[in-house]
């Protein structure tokens, strides 16, 4: 009955729209409340939550992917992307996957891709005769870059809802060869489609312009050479790179690219703050939610639950990602990262999975979720830029869903894919 009530209330808040991250808390301490624990423990588990050193760089990486939306990175990236790829039959589809990338492996922000990229590309694929749904569909999908190639915040939430065992730049190395892997597969989805709608190549501009572009995109790029390459080197926590990360990110736009304009800067820090408190009250509520559902056995119950329709490991991964493709499309993705991450992990490992690899399956899965009706983030503010209809978007962007989903099948079978980086490298 009890874990009846934890999961009723958290549905019937999420149907009538209360915050995620309040229907997280309400749940647990009415749960707390109706077992006859101690409300002190609950509050203890919320304020624990959060009481993470990791944690720390969350809002540091926000902050300087605010910074790098507002100070021109993604103005020179987009530059660069196009003298590189742009020749390519429908030229533009696939310098809006590189762009992505390069950005989201910047930012570490799907939402931020969209409206960074999608405010230059979508306006410019217009204007050279590309449909409207098809460019609100490539920069929309091949934003999850930004979660899979690191720096990703994602990538922090996921090792805290593990209980901090797993390795933040083992994780950082795992999202490279996926990211990549996803971005390639969208690739050829978008060639394929614009050669089925007859879209033409962009002129080659040049090497000297192509080099040219390099140069200036390049102070951008080191941002992440900073914040990924201090991590991985040792030198920095990534709480501290996160900080470096931000300060270089803050001196580039302001002293290189001359772009960041005061008005721009508060505007940024205001962003910040405000996506930076949302995400830390939802690690608070859904530290006390994780602590009832193990309360309740929830991920043993899970784990007699999937063993039971199955023995075969492959049904049951099948199953996991039916699930996480699901609720991936009725949730907020950080919500859902911290909920299903201590459900489903010690089912993939009684299975004997890495860690890593459920990591970036998890990340596949609830990216392609801020892809899709009728909560996806990304479709909303891609739809919204490019004045497109979601009903419109949803008709036509199934090649690249089919692109994203053969990425997550190959994540999900073939290990390589997510481990050989971080056992050569880690």
């Amino acid at each position: 009955m009890g874990l009846a009530l934890l999961l009723g209330l958290f549905a019937l808040g999420v149907i009538i729209g209360v915050p995620v991250a309040f229907v997280l808390g309400i749940a647990a301490v009415t749960a707390f409340w109706y077992e006859g624990l101690p409300l002190v423990i609950a509050f203890q588990r919320i304020v624990s939550g959060v009481s993470v050193f990791s944690l720390l760089a969350i809002p540091f990486f926000i902050f300087a992917g605010e910074l790098m939306f507002h100070g021109g990175i993604a103005q020179r990236l987009v530059r660069f992307a196009s003298s590189a790829v742009g020749s390519v039959r429908g030229g533009l589809g696939v310098v809006n996957v590189f762009s992505s990338m390069l950005f989201g492996g910047i930012s570490g922000s799907a939402v931020a891709d969209v409206s960074a990229l999608g405010s230059i590309l979508i306006p410019v694929m217009k204007e050279k005769g590309y449909s409207e749904d098809y460019a609100v569909n490539v920069t929309v999908t091949s934003s999850i870059a930004g979660i899979l190639i690191p720096p990703s915040h994602n990538m922090i939430l996921f090792a805290v809802a593990a209980g901090g065992g797993i390795s933040i730049s083992q994780l950082f190395l795992a999202g490279v060869v996926p990211g990549v892997l996803m971005c390639l597969c969208l690739v050829v989805a978008a060639y394929i489609v614009a050669v089925r709608h007859g879209y033409k190549a962009e002129p080659f501009p040049g090497w000297r312009a192509l080099g040219l572009h390099a140069v200036a995109a390049i102070p951008g790029l080191f941002t992440a050479v900073i914040i990924v390459g201090g991590v991985l080197s040792g030198i920095f926590t990534v709480t501290e790179s996160g900080a470096f990360g931000t300060i270089y990110a803050a001196l580039v736009t302001i002293f290189i690219y001359r772009a960041l304009t005061w008005e721009k800067f508060k505007l940024a820090v205001v962003n910040a703050v405000r996506t930076t408190s949302m995400v830390m009250i939802l690690v608070a509520c859904a530290s006390a939610f994780g602590y009832m559902l193990t309360f309740y056995q929830v991920p043993a119950r899970m784990i007699e639950f999937l063993t039971g329709i199955s023995d075969n490991p492959i049904v049951i991964l099948l199953l996991i990602n039916a699930m996480l493709l699901i609720l991936g499309m009725i949730m907020d993705m950080a919500a859902l990262i911290l909920i299903c991450t201590p459900i489903f992990l010690p089912v993939v490992m009684q299975m004997g999975m890495d860690p890593l690899q459920f990591g970036m399956i998890l990340m596949m899965n609830l990216g392609l979720g801020l892809c899709t009706p009728p909560v996806g983030a990304c479709l909303f503010v891609g739809c919204a830029i490019g004045n497109v209809p979601i009903e419109r978007a949803v008709r036509s962007i199934w090649p690249f869903y089919l692109a994203i989903l053969v990425a997550l099948i190959l994540t999900t079978f073939i290990p390589a894919i997510s481990l050989t980086l971080p056992e050569a490298l880690g």
